[in-house]
């Protein structure tokens, strides 16, 4: 005989539908509650990026993409776990809008925070300040005033805050006057200040530290604005999904030392050379340069290096005089030590092939000896200073280094403690003793410095992207990234 299942009571029947009006709004709330912007990045497995052509921002070179900015977009790209997409507006004021109307994800552009960018966009966290700079060329008269600016034509970007900065100061020097020039770069516009074609035009303080490697009689002549923070730009909407992502990552990048690490990577060697170490360098590039450059890119290519970065080495060393002599008795293009010269097969070390050859392979024996968790470009950056001081010594330094907390493996971290090695109380718990650490700071320093120039006059018009240089590896260089999307300003 069945027994009967007892029936539910009102109650009961009560809690089980509202039960499953609960459960039909949890799924109604799951599948229709609006995609986030961080959701939707990581759905589509890109991130696209707006920027602009720059020797601070982004530039493409045909071994791949580089730039401070590039590098920051990149790895916060990574950390979401996308690929990195950018698009290059052909103007500088067309990349607000494509980020106010959702076109892009957001800007990485070396953009300064301003009240009117505000009603426009949000930005993220600042990483970086700068001044924007009245600039004009060695020569020329330089105005000491805003007042002696009357009857002086200026020259700006179109889109940049310093149009913004100039009709403020408009209001009370209502004389005021400039050339607002759309589609050109910086560096385009400093070119043409220094040529003679433009009188004074107005940067930003970055930016003419930059340019004014390849164009010394450049200078900043008086400051417009204090200081302004710079950040990335993303769309005004209620979704803060993206922007605290990106919080979260600067956040990280700051407390590992890794921004730091990037900063002095693109904007640590710039100011290393003054105006008549500059000029001294390209009259020697001029006049030295061509007789050696054969050798030094035969060299180069039997040891796997950028010739270039050979060619700065040896002009660090010697400023390509194969009779030069140092006080300790290093001789030859690449000074090479009697000892060093030997251990190569080097006989003469003022012939210039000899030198130059073994140098090279002096250099690349230094790089492949480095631990593997030395990554590029510190890796270059290290042997190097290995080269000047000897890697006993580098060796040292990274044992202080570590021992103080920081990273061995990090260039910012080493060269902040090579200068130890010239101090009691440090190099006699050292293995190998006193060494000049100050020494190979300056040494490598100089060098990168040397090897931006020459990289800026020795690209193929063709193949030059206008700004800056491409990174010193001694490695192959990075895949090429998809190419930069254009986008004309009628598609805004």
């Amino acid at each position: 005989m069945k027994r009967r299942r007892p029936r539910l009571t009102l109650i009961q029947r009560l809690e089980v539908l509202a039960f499953l009006l609960l459960l039909a709004l949890v799924l109604l709330f799951t599948f229709n509650r609006p995609v986030t912007d961080l959701e939707r990045v990581i759905a589509s497995g890109e991130l696209v990026v707006a920027t602009r052509v720059s020797t601070t921002t982004y530039q493409e070179w045909p071994t791949g993409p580089d730039g401070f900015e590039y590098d920051l977009a990149a790895a916060f790209a990574d950390s979401l776990g996308v690929d990195l997409r950018l698009v290059v507006p052909r103007q500088f004021d067309d990349i607000l809008p494509l980020v106010a109307r959702g076109r892009v994800d957001m800007a990485a552009a070396g953009m300064t925070v301003t009240r009117s960018r505000l009603a426009q966009v949000r930005f993220g966290p600042t990483y970086q300040q700068v001044t924007e700079q009245v600039v004009h060329r060695r020569g020329t008269p330089a105005p000491q005033s805003i007042e002696d600016l009357q009857h002086r034509s200026l020259a700006v970007i179109a889109g940049t805050s310093h149009g913004d900065t100039l009709r403020r100061l408009q209001q009370d020097y209502p004389w005021l006057t400039w050339e607002e020039f759309p589609g050109i770069t910086p560096a385009e516009l400093l070119r043409r200040v220094h040529d003679g074609e433009l009188d004074l035009a107005v940067a930003d303080s970055i930016e003419l530290i930059s340019i004014r490697r390849f164009y010394p009689e450049l200078r900043a002549v008086m400051d417009l604005t204090e200081p302004h923070f710079l950040a990335w730009a993303f769309p005004r909407h209620q979704d803060s999904s993206l922007i605290q992502a990106a919080e979260a990552f600067f956040e990280a990048q700051a407390t590992s030392g890794r921004l730091a690490q990037l900063q002095e990577r693109h904007f640590g060697h710039m100011e290393v050379l003054d105006y008549a170490g500059v000029l001294t360098f390209m009259s020697r590039v001029r006049e030295r340069l061509p007789r050696y450059e054969p050798l030094f890119r035969e060299a180069a290519e039997t040891f796997g290096m950028d010739w270039r970065l050979l060619a700065a080495v040896s002009y660090q060393e010697s400023h390509w005089n194969p009779d030069a002599v140092s006080r300790t008795g290093v001789r030859g293009l690449m000074m090479l030590t009697q000892i060093t010269a030997g251990e190569l097969g080097v006989r003469d070390r003022t012939n210039p092939r000899e030198s130059v050859f073994g140098g090279a392979e002096y250099l690349r024996g230094l790089h492949q000896r480095l631990p593997e968790a030395i990554l590029e470009p510190d890796r270059t950056w290290m042997a190097l200073a290995a080269y000047n001081v000897g890697l006993g010594h580098l060796y040292d330094a990274r044992r202080i280094t570590l021992s103080e907390g920081k990273d061995p493996n990090r260039w910012i971290d080493v060269m902040a403690h090579l200068p130890l090695l010239s101090r009691p109380e440090w190099y006699v718990h050292t293995r190998h003793g006193y060494a000049r650490g100050w020494e190979p700071v300056h040494y490598v320093q100089n060098i990168r410095s040397f090897y931006d120039i020459l990289t800026w006059f020795t690209t193929p018009e063709q193949e030059h992207p206008l700004e800056g240089a491409r990174r010193p590896w001694m490695s192959p260089p990075r895949p090429q990234a998809t190419p930069p999307l254009d986008i004309l300003p009628p598609g805004l």
